[in-house]
């Protein structure tokens, strides 16, 4: 692999970010990857309107998805195959 080709990105910092923010979406504006990030964030903030607006089931519903997304993310992370916005692979070393 050509240099270029990997993230500036911190490998463990993008790990810990969808570890413990998944499902808010920090990790992806963390690695500018900036439409998947509001996507996230709109979802949660999805989640937070339907649940005040009564509606738990939906709530839940949305919620169940951008976890799953973030399980997803998480696991591409994880096995080094997550791109940043550049389209470089984060990777640790």
């Amino acid at each position: 692999m050509d240099v270029s080709d990997k993230s500036s990105a911190n490998y463990g910092t993008a790990i810990i970010l969808c570890g413990i923010f998944g499902v808010i979406g920090i990790h992806h504006f963390y690695l500018r990857n900036f439409l998947h990030g509001i996507i996230d964030l709109g979802m949660f903030l999805l989640f937070l309107f339907l649940m005040m607006d009564g509606r738990e089931g939906l709530a839940y519903m949305v919620l169940l998805t951008d976890a799953v997304h973030t399980v997803f993310v998480f696991y591409l992370l994880i096995t080094e195959q997550a791109r940043d916005g550049s389209g470089r692979l984060v990777k640790l070393k």
